[in-house]
C-alpha cells in the first residue's frame, strides 16, 4: 500500500514530501479502524504506549483548552472524548499482559 503523497496544494508540497521519504514513510500496511490506528509492524505493548500517548495528549488538550477547572466541567469532557478511544483500543487488541494494561491503566 503506497503512502497518499499527493494531497498537498501549496508550494512547500515538494518539501513535505521529500522529508516524509527521509524518514522511510513510503510505505505502510498501517490501517485507521474505527479510531484506533492499526500497523501491522507493531506488537501490542508498542500499540499500547501509542494509544496512552494520544489519550495522554488529549487530556492535555482539554487540560489547555478548558478555563474552568471544576472537576464538574472537565469530567464530562474526558469520559466523551477520551474514554471511547481507549474502549476502542482495548476492545479491538485486548492487553493480555499485565505490562501492557497497566500501560493503559497509567492514563
Amino acid at each position: 500500500m503506497q503512502a497518499n503523497l499527493g494531497l498537498y496544494t501549496d508550494k512547500d508540497a515538494d518539501l513535505r514530501v521529500q522529508d516524509v521519504r527521509k524518514l522511510g514513510y513510503e510505505s505502510s500496511f498501517a490501517e485507521k479502524d474505527l479510531v484506533v490506528l492499526v500497523d501491522h509492524k507493531l506488537d501490542t505493548k508498542q500499540q499500547c504506549t501509542l494509544t496512552a500517548k494520544k489519550t495522554n495528549s488529549l487530556l492535555r488538550y482539554i487540560r489547555k483548552s478548558v478555563t474552568s477547572r471544576s472537576w464538574e466541567v472537565i469530567l464530562p469532557l474526558c469520559l466523551a472524548l477520551v474514554r471511547p478511544h481507549l474502549e476502542c483500543w482495548v476492545q479491538f487488541w485486548i492487553p493480555e499482559y499485565k505490562r501492557d494494561r497497566d500501560i493503559l491503566e497509567s492514563v
